[in-house]
């Protein structure tokens, strides 16, 4: 009797091309490590693409939970679709295979750029992040039943051990990709010129491997085809690194205007500053069309028009409130925090934590910015230290590290809605912080717009009476940024009865948050400057926080924050 082929006795059906080896130019062995070579710089090449997509969307639409779930769900979801379709590819595996990461590196490599297109002229691109992250899934998904059918006609073996070679080179190419992203690829290349790099390796690798490794599979017509293809690929995405800085430079002056004179990727952010280039200071423009605006990834941080109102309402109270000769400001790099606080005669000493360097910097030596914060970082009662606030303030509670008390301590840190400041609102920060005050001192907090985002307003309140501190929150009434973002740009919601109106047509609040051991007293202390923000207004905001206040609401917390709640 005649034992039938392997495929019919496990009733399969196989592509013609899957059953028959390929004729290689090389011997077997080391064919087969060309292709797992290949699926080593492809997978490396498709995790860039993911984390290049959820950088970019974190820096554009900010709260990076939401947009890494949204870019790995769909794309994750658009890889089980390619892989289903790529069924239909596998009976002209090697020609669907350069097809596919040709799409790919197009697609892939010019996918940042695109996206930041979106954002500066249309002023939309979670769509647009939406349906990159669905079509480079289906073709990354597609790439492994293809591959799957190339190393198998090189020489077959059985399915597990294929399967394990295969995922082996998948899993460790992710990982050199994971951790090219972030040291070697955006710290040298940036978001942009980086992604085109990645598809320009990400064609050359497929090309490669197709039009010479199995070039005897292809037709002639097939072959010229998918060299056609390549080039013009490679041909597009070297234009884009040759126009990379131009578009970045358009796309600046679209989201910017053309004042944006400093732009800076400093390693923790993207620093741009436009205007302030009069000769005036602060918020005279004398010589410069508009005032100074600083910008953090894209969210105003400072307005020459409206920052002393910010930052008044910030210092004052806290400084009125009692002794004030030691002063530790967690955040604010730009020095204007820290120049309201010199303007009390009895400060004898302030310790600045910031995070950014790159931010520090230009507050020393930036001229307009320099004007605008009185050169206070350069006072010698200040003394500024690089690092997070969280650890620098863990660190205090250490022997080795053990520092003298503060009066007051003012955190000037971005919005609690950005996800990456949640920490710095947390139970345990405020904890440490706590332990860090004097028995009559003081601790203020930027805790975000009070009317559009009340929720998490009251929730930092809640936090911090939750480590054993009696808070006194209240709100300033300041102009709308021009660009609004999660961070300092103020509510845009009407102004309630009562409440004083400020310059601008477009009124909106900051959120502060007054704390200590007991209940702190809002008053002018006897050394205390005349601020523009009067004690009237301040009393009025302390009563307008209190008619809205949320009750009930839990702590947020390492393990469980709630500001996205």
């Amino acid at each position: 009797m005649i034992d039938p082929p392997e495929s019919a006795r496990t009733g399969t059906l196989e592509p013609p091309e899957a059953m028959t080896s390929a004729r290689l130019p090389v011997p077997a062995g080391l064919g087969r490590l060309l292709v797992l070579c290949v699926v080593f710089v492809c997978a490396a090449c498709g995790l860039v693409y993911e984390l290049e997509l959820v950088a970019l969307a974190t820096y554009l639409v900010g709260d990076s939970v939401t947009q890494a779930s949204v870019v790995l769900s769909v794309m994750v979801f658009a890889m089980g679709v390619g892989a289903l379709l790529a069924k239909r590819l596998r009976c002209r595996a090697a020609v669907g295979f350069g097809v596919v990461e040709a799409g790919l590196a197009l697609v892939g490599g010019s996918s940042a750029m695109a996206l930041y297109a979106c954002f500066a002229w249309f002023a939309q691109s979670r769509s647009a992040l939406v349906a990159f992250s669905l079509v480079i899934g289906v073709l990354i998904g597609a790439e492994v039943p293809l591959l799957m059918t190339l190393i198998q006609r090189v020489r077959r073996q059985d399915a597990g051990g294929a399967v394990a070679d295969l995922f082996a080179a998948d899993y460790v190419g992710a990982l050199v990709g994971g951790l090219a992203f972030p040291f070697l690829l955006l710290p040298s290349l940036g978001q942009l010129t980086g992604a085109l790099v990645t598809g320009t390796v990400n064609d050359v690798a497929g090309g490669a491997l197709v039009l010479w490794l199995f070039r005897r599979d292809l037709t002639a017509r097939a072959r010229w085809t998918l060299l056609v293809v390549n080039v013009l690929v490679l041909a597009l995405l070297a234009t884009g690194v040759l126009l990379a800085a131009p578009f970045e430079r358009a796309a600046r002056r679209a989201v910017y205007g053309s004042a944006a004179r400093v732009a800076v990727q400093t390693g923790v952010q993207e620093v741009v500053l436009t205007g302030g280039t009069g000769t005036g200071a602060g918020r005279a423009r004398k010589g410069s069309g508009r005032p100074l605006e600083l910008y953090l990834d894209g969210r105003l941080r400072v307005s020459a028009d409206t920052e002393f109102r910010y930052h008044e309402a910030l210092v004052h109270p806290a400084m009125a409130a009692g002794p004030h000769a030691r002063v530790l400001v967690l955040g604010g790099g730009d020095g204007l925090a820290v120049r309201e606080i010199l303007r009390y005669r009895a400060v004898r000493s302030v310790t600045v934590v910031e995070l950014d360097p790159g931010v520090l910097r230009l507050a020393r030596t930036d001229p307009g910015l320099t004007r605008l914060n009185g050169h206070s970082l350069g006072d010698p009662r200040v003394h500024v230290v690089t690092a997070d606030a969280f650890d620098w303030l863990r660190d205090r509670h250490a022997p080795s590290h053990r520092t003298a008390p503060y009066d007051v301590i003012v955190s000037d840190l971005p919005d609690p809605g950005i996800t990456a400041s949640t920490k710095l609102y947390s139970q345990e920060f405020y904890g440490l912080a706590a332990r860090l005050l004097a028995d009559r001192g003081r601790l203020v907090v930027h805790a975000g717009p009070p009317v559009a985002r009340a929720r998490a307003y009251w929730t930092v309140d809640a936090t911090v009476r939750s480590v054993g501190l009696a808070t006194d929150p209240y709100r300033m009434p300041g102009r709308l940024g021009s660009f609004v973002g999660p961070d300092r740009s103020a509510d845009a919601t009407p102004r309630p009865t009562g409440e004083p109106l400020t310059v601008g047509p477009a009124p909106g609040y900051w959120g502060f948050v007054l704390a200590a051991r007991h209940r702190p007293r809002f008053g002018p202390a006897p050394d205390a400057p005349p601020p523009s923000v009067t004690r009237e207004a301040l009393r009025a905001a302390r009563h307008g926080d209190l008619r809205d206040r949320i009750l009930g609401l839990p702590a947020s917390t390492l393990m469980r924050p709630r500001y996205q709640d």
